[in-house]
């Protein structure tokens, strides 16, 4: 089985995801941020037994602010080990490619590669800085088809500031960001309803 030192996914995404992600049978996966590999491991297990997968991760494995007394060595390599498992387990083929570096990087080179249109799935985890979120958003609405799902996670996420009693800053939260790709894409997506820990868009036009 593989190894997390966190149980956020499996306490509260993966019974959203129940719901929601079979509505676009993904079979092109792409992951903005992986740390430990939970989600993606999530996918292999879930859907590597229906059809052959396609899963791209992007990570620089550097951490932000939130991780800075996490070993992010440690991390990556705990996230190499959970996917060679799911991956052997796997009853269909997984392509699996690793990104790692930044993501703006990253997808600009999928974008460039030609990769515009091509996954059905693309789930945003990576940095909580407004800025790099609404890059993230965007670059991951033109790899995202049609009829594809964006999933972004903590939405309503406000970092360590508030439980000290300190003022949040709104530029090192993901919600400022994803509210002004929702609203700038409004006639090009639309918004599943879930619970707000998280935020589904579906893509309906490019």
């Amino acid at each position: 089985m593989p190894t997390f030192t966190t149980t956020w996914f499996s306490k509260k995404t993966e019974s959203a995801w129940e719901n929601i992600v079979p509505m676009v049978k993904p079979r092109r996966i792409l992951e903005v941020g992986s740390f430990e590999g939970a989600s993606a491991t999530y996918f292999i297990r879930r859907y590597g037994g229906v059809h052959a997968l396609e899963l791209h991760c992007v990570d620089s494995w550097e951490g932000g602010a939130e991780h800075a007394l996490i070993d992010m060595t440690a991390v990556e390599q705990l996230f190499d080990a959970n996917l060679a498992e799911a991956m052997a387990a796997s009853p269909n083929a997984v392509h699996f490619v690793k990104h790692k570096g930044r993501s703006d990087q990253k997808l600009a080179q999928l974008i460039a590669r030609g990769r515009a249109n091509y996954f059905d799935l693309a789930y945003i985890d990576g940095s909580h800085q407004a800025p790099d979120v609404l890059f993230d958003a965007l670059a991951a609405f033109r790899l995202v088809r049609p009829g594809g799902l964006l999933i972004f996670d903590d939405y309503l996420w406000t970092g360590a500031s508030q439980s000290e009693g300190q003022a949040i800053d709104l530029l090192s939260c993901p919600k400022p960001a994803i509210d002004a790709f929702t609203n700038l894409y409004r006639q090009k997506i639309n918004l599943i309803p879930a619970p707000l820990f998280q935020l589904f868009v579906a893509k309906t036009s490019d």
